[in-house]
């Protein structure tokens, strides 16, 4: 066997375990061996049925008996029960709000169930356990009396190749043991299939060919297996020790690779020339002082670290984060007056240009908007190109208002340098778009744009244009540190003066109604409201299968009926066509709707100042991040801004992380503390970022971070074609062909 063979030849699969394969991107040996599982199950905590005592964490291998989907008698939750059957006796399986597991099994299937003892004495069960089906060979492994059953029977565990490429292995490395990898399935493949071709994978000697990126020094230094090592650790562990060993070397190794990426990027950027954009101090104070509020300490640093960048003559790669409501949108406003009272080079006459690009088409108008009033005392043009229609600023027959022009006009200013500021969305990259002295990019939440999308900008501009990169999403340093290496970070922790802290509660069953009283006297105050939701529609009640939780439809349509008869209320959810979507957020902007009721689209969208309630339903099922963010669409004026999460489960887990959202200072704190209690895998955007869930663990770890970073530009600064580490320039290579980050 070869790496780069094609799993269908190696193995014979159906042409269902084909399409699944495909589906999890395995389709040679290579990408097998680099499938990792999420966890290890003990196969040594197996009992009996007789054996269990409640409260026990314990695995039990038997035969399924009676499944059926059903209700609970007083609260109505839709369950899976059934029986698992031993030698010794059966006890209860019951899975709450996992009715559907009822047919995901036959009666009479051989399986491993793994789960805590719940209940009393003579009505013990298994409360939602995993299970994972067994072979009846397999299921010896579990008892130490037929420890070598599996290797005498099964044919696939052959005696281990000694000294794998010169490396020695122990002698049991591959026979029967106490840990088993448990990966993520899919329809027809189970761990016990990914156990199985894995191991046969590794006793054909395909690890011999194999060759280790990361250089020798670099895993001696941390102490990190070799590749070799860490494939067979991660697989068949003889402990949890060896399978963190192994886990901690590819994390560093995805990391490392990554800031590889930035490294070689931020060092071709640092030879890029750009604009010098040097506008009068005098002038960039007087833009200053027209803003409606004094700019805050916090933005005041960041414009001197932007106009300090911009005026050096290469091109700047800055990233603005900060809370919704932080003043971003001055900062950029800045920098882009800079760069607008800047002359092209040789010229005494004319403007640099700068290209504004917002992530919908509603923000886009939005944006425009809040640039007329941010420039209107001062003479410049601004285009706004959207799908629907072209607008320019000031307008020669209506002065202080904005005009209806064509596409075909609007592009022959841009071209030839007579609107410097332009503002759209990602049409903006189009062909038919040409600037003429393009300077500078601000990008609005749109975090991965780097050298080539500017170019496509810049055209047949020599110079590369600065990049301003803004995103009011909470991200821990750690997530900033690994994808945004090239790019520099200035935050924004400061919000402005006047505005208040915006109060949130945790909205128990026995006092939704004085929520609902609150939002009444806010709506009579004439404000508006959001309800947050996290279904779109009822769930089947035929099939009692999927997520039960509040949706949009059936809430908006409860609301209306009986909590809120005499307001305007509508709905906004991403099934809804983008036109529909906008049109319904401009009617709530403009006040002809009191109460949305929406799902988490709202996350990032249009500004509302009058909006300042928001009650999030299911409040459990999103993240800390995610929470602050639907939070920050009500903190937008200087009216008291109210935000009611309303948690369907009262875990103790589950009020331990929203009484975080009550206490935390900012959105830096509530991401730092996501990260940590529910995992790297639930923090959004992994697949934009590129990185796969074994690279999202290493960004708990700070250390491990800063350590992979540290080396990665050490080893660019002594050889940035990498032409001493060829094997690192072929991972490159081939991450940039998996991952597409640009």
């Amino acid at each position: 066997m070869r790496l780069q063979d094609s799993i269908t030849t190696a193995f014979r699969l159906t042409d269902i375990h084909k399409s699944s394969l495909s589906r999890l991107g395995i389709k040679t040996l290579r990408d097998l061996l680099f499938y990792f599982p999420f966890r290890y199950d003990q196969g040594g905590g197996e009992a009996s049925v007789t054996q269990l005592q409640t409260g026990q964490e314990i695995s039990i291998i038997g035969t399924l008996e009676k499944l059926e989907a059903k209700k609970l008698w007083k609260s109505r939750v839709p369950t899976a029960e059934g029986y698992l059957r031993d030698s010794t006796g059966r006890i209860k399986l019951r899975w709450f709000n996992q009715p559907y597991i009822a047919k995901m099994y036959i009666n009479g299937t051989l399986v491993k169930a793994t789960g805590k003892v719940s209940g009393s004495p003579g009505k013990e069960y298994l409360a939602n356990p995993q299970l994972e089906r067994v072979s009846p060979t397999e299921a010896g492994l579990f008892k130490p009396a037929q420890e070598n059953s599996l290797k005498k029977s099964s044919g696939l565990l052959s005696a281990p190749q000694p000294g794998l490429a010169g490396q020695t292995f122990p002698d049991n490395f591959l026979a029967p043991r106490d840990l088993f990898a448990m990966y993520p399935e899919t329809r027809g493949v189970t761990s016990l299939w990914f156990r199985h071709a894995i191991e046969k994978v590794m006793t054909q000697e395909a690890l011999d060919s194999i060759e280790d990126p990361i250089p020798q020094e670099l895993l001696k230094h941390y102490n990190l297996p070799t590749l070799k090592t860490a494939l067979v650790w991660v697989h068949t562990p003889q402990n949890l020790k060896d399978a963190e060993a192994a886990r901690k070397r590819f994390a560093f190794e995805e990391v490392f690779l990554i800031q590889l990426e930035r490294g070689r990027e931020r060092a071709l950027q640092a030879r890029e020339k750009s604009f010098a954009i040097d506008a009068p101090r005098e002038a960039i104070e007087e833009f200053m002082a027209a803003f409606p509020f004094k700019a805050t300490d916090a933005q005041q640093h960041a414009i001197d670290a932007i106009l300090k960048d911009m005026s050096s003559g290469h091109p700047m790669s800055r990233l603005l984060e900060g809370d919704v409501g932080s003043g971003k949108t001055a900062v950029a406003a800045t920098a882009i007056y800079a760069a607008v009272r800047t002359r092209p080079q040789g010229q005494n006459y004319g403007t640099l240009q700068v290209a504004y690009m917002a992530p919908t088409e509603i923000l886009a108008k939005q944006h425009f908007e809040s640039f007329i009033q941010y420039f209107e005392h001062f003479p410049i043009n601004i285009g706004l190109i959207t799908g629907s229609g072209c607008f320019k600023f000031p307008s020669k027959s209506r002065q202080g208002e904005a005009t209806n022009i064509s596409r075909t006009q609007l592009l022959k200013w841009v071209a030839n340098g007579e609107i410097p500021v332009v503002i759209g969305t990602h049409a903006l990259i189009q062909k038919s778009v040409a600037f003429k002295h393009l300077a500078l990019v601000v990008i609005d939440e749109q975090h991965r744009f780097g050298t080539n999308q500017r170019r496509k900008l810049a055209k047949k501009e020599v110079r590369l244009p600065h990049l301003l990169s803004m995103t009011a999403t909470p991200i821990p340093r750690t997530l900033a540190l690994t994808i945004y290496g090239d790019l520099d970070l200035t935050l924004l922790d400061q919000m402005p003066p006047g505005r208040k802290p915006i109060i949130t509660e945790i909205v128990k069953p026995e006092d939704r109604a004085k929520a609902y009283a609150k939002i009444h006297e806010q709506l009579k105050e004439g404000r508006q409201a959001y309800i947050i939701c996290p279904r779109i529609d009822e769930p089947d009640p035929e099939k009692a299968f999927a997520l039960q939780a509040k949706s949009v439809k059936a809430e908006a349509k409860r609301l209306k009926e009986k909590i809120f008869p005499e307001y305007e209320i509508e709905i906004l959810h991403s099934k809804m066509k983008p036109k529909e979507k906008d049109d319904v957020m401009a009617r709530f902007a403009a006040h002809k709707i009191d109460i949305l009721v929406a799902t988490s689209v709202v996350e990032v969208g249009v500004n509302v100042p009058n909006a300042t309630l928001i009650m999030i339903e299911g409040a459990e099922r999103f993240g800390l991040s995610q929470l602050h963010q639907l939070r920050g669409r009500v903190v937008r004026s200087n009216h008291q801004a109210y935000c009611f999460v309303c948690p369907e489960s009262r875990g103790e887990k589950t009020m331990d992380r929203l009484k975080a959202l009550t206490k935390a200072k900012n959105g830096f704190e509530l991401a730092e503390m996501d990260l940590m209690q529910r995992g790297p895998g639930e923090l959004s955007g992994r697949q934009q970022w590129g990185i796969s869930d074994i690279g999202m663990e290493a960004l708990k770890n700070l250390k491990l971070v800063e350590a992979a970073r540290t080396e990665a530009l050490s080893l660019i600064k002594k050889d940035e074609r990498l032409e001493k580490h060829s094997l690192l320039s072929q991972a490159l290579i081939q991450r940039a062909q998996v991952t597409h980050l640009e």
